[in-house]
């Protein structure tokens, strides 16, 4: 008895942190628009770009997930990536347009939000693992490695050559 009691607020749990990226993927495709608008170098903007069309893909896949542990796709706030979004806006503020000091607080505000999304992903996976899901698991593992993907890419851009010629502004 007490475990069926654990597994369904395991559940719960695992439910309750579905709704929360779903929130936060929802809305990083606005701030992923802003971003690429943003950005100064031509490679920057390509990989947000890029990573707006992957986190759309995110949506319709988390979409899949819900479907596939037999919930309805809700989105609950996110206060993490609403925290997240609301620093980038700020770094906006804070830096030079057209500038290559600019792109690196982009890359840095698109880092923590991957960081976020890499530790979430990574424990939905696991949880769908562990509640006997391995259709989720399959989904949130595509998700999880394209998330890796596009942290490792934005590190590659900024020890590629934006950090060093920001430095010269």
């Amino acid at each position: 008895m007490a475990a069926s009691k654990g597994e369904s607020e395991l559940k719960e749990l695992f439910v309750d942190e579905l709704k929360d990226i779903y929130w936060a993927e929802k809305h990083l495709t606005s701030a992923l628009t802003k971003m690429a608008d943003s950005a100064t170098s031509d490679e920057l903007q390509t990989a947000f770009e890029k990573h707006l069309a992957e986190t759309e893909n995110h949506v319709s896949r988390l979409e899949q997930v819900f479907k596939a542990v037999g919930e309805k796709a809700t989105a609950k706030k996110c206060d993490a990536m609403a925290g997240l979004i609301e620093e980038a806006e700020g770094l906006l503020e804070d830096t030079k347009e057209g500038s290559l000091t600019r792109d690196v607080a982009l890359i840095s505000a698109a880092q923590k939000v991957e960081h976020y999304e890499i530790a979430s992903y990574g424990t939905l996976r696991t949880l769908a693992g562990v509640l006997g899901y391995p259709k989720a698991v399959e989904l949130l593992e595509q998700t999880l490695a394209e998330e890796k993907k596009t942290d490792a890419l934005l590190t590659e851009i900024a020890e590629g050559s934006i950090n060093e010629s920001a430095k010269q502004e």
